[in-house]
């Protein structure tokens, strides 16, 4: 029997896909359980359409990433710290403190976990920080540390 998972079952297949199972293990487990559904043409079709439907969902999401991207490559931000006077910082930069300064400065709220950085920022200077925004769009972007 043709039948199309809902769920992601161990030993049978992912979620969506249309698998054949035995006529006992279709009707005495995955229906019950609501793992399964029959292949039939209407669900056959509202599989299609869903499908089609996270297909245009997920490029809308890659072009808004990208247009941000763009946006991103120009952007410098600039954060004002205490510093010693050969240039270490008390304390240190973190991804937090670069996500708050895109916020305030550029209207642009990112993720800290998005920033990838190398480790803290210790010291006086200007710095690439790249940021993740979608598994295969990335960018990077300037962040410059003054002391006061």
């Amino acid at each position: 029997m043709k039948v199309i998972l809902k769920e992601d079952v161990k030993g049978l297949g992912k979620k969506e896909q249309m698998v054949e199972a035995s006529d006992g293990y279709a009707r005495n487990f995955l229906f019950p359980k609501g793992l399964a559904v029959e292949a039939t043409a209407a669900n056959m079709n509202i599989m299609k359409t869903r499908k089609e439907a996270e297909a245009h969902k997920k490029e809308k999401e890659i072009a808004q990433a990208k247009e941000l991207a763009n946006k991103i490559k120009s952007i410098t931000a600039t954060i004002k710290v205490k510093a010693g006077e050969n240039g270490k910082l008390f304390g240190s930069i973190t991804s937090k403190d670069v996500a708050e300064t895109l916020k305030t400065q550029h209207k642009l709220d990112i993720d800290k976990k998005k920033l990838v950085m190398p480790d803290a920022i210790k010291s006086v200077g200007t710095f690439e920080v790249e940021v993740k925004l979608y598994p295969e769009v990335s960018s990077k972007f300037t962040v410059k540390i003054e002391s006061l």
